[in-house]
């Protein structure tokens, strides 16, 4: 069984969708060959939903890590929800983190439980430092270096974030 955790940015603009599912394809189908892949996301809309989305259609199984108790209320946004509800009801495995409320301080364990899942971290990542505000892309690679799990970044020719 391979393990691959997700960490990516939510604001891809939409040219970049269709890029980011081929390479996503394209760097899933070697675990998908081998016939046991897990996915580990926090279904958060951009990479980590496209990511899960890859997975589930390649016949991998979905474990779905949330944050806090209050992040599907406060952050899925009504345009997220349906496809958010979705990942959820498909997942293998759904982990609700004790946090009550959606903050850094949720986001940065929840990557935590990332990066110890994970066999490796798909980061759908353009290589930006991080922001300094932690529970970020940047801070979620550099935390799985730095336990030695090794990153795959996946950041396609023409891929862009909305400014």
């Amino acid at each position: 069984m391979t393990t691959l955790a997700v960490t990516g940015h939510m604001d891809l603009t939409e040219g970049s969708v269709s890029l980011v599912r081929v390479a996503l394809d394209d760097l899933l189908k070697p675990y998908v060959d081998d016939g046991d892949l897990v996915g580990v996301s926090c279904i958060a809309k951009g990479a980590d939903s496209l990511f899960a989305e890859t997975v589930l259609a390649a016949g991998g199984r979905l474990t779905v890590v949330i944050p806090s108790r209050d992040y599907r209320q406060n952050k899925v946004k009504p345009a997220h929800a349906a496809l958010f509800d979705r990942l959820v009801e498909a997942a293998e495995e759904v982990i609700v983190l004790p946090n009550e409320t959606a903050d850094r301080q949720a986001y940065e364990a929840a990557n935590a439980v990332l990066v110890e899942r994970a066999d490796r971290l798909v980061a759908v990542w353009n290589g930006e430092p991080p922001t300094g505000k932690g529970g970020g892309t940047a801070d979620t690679v550099l935390a799985a270096r730095a336990a030695g799990v090794p990153v795959d970044v996946v950041w396609p020719d023409g891929a862009t974030r909305r400014g």
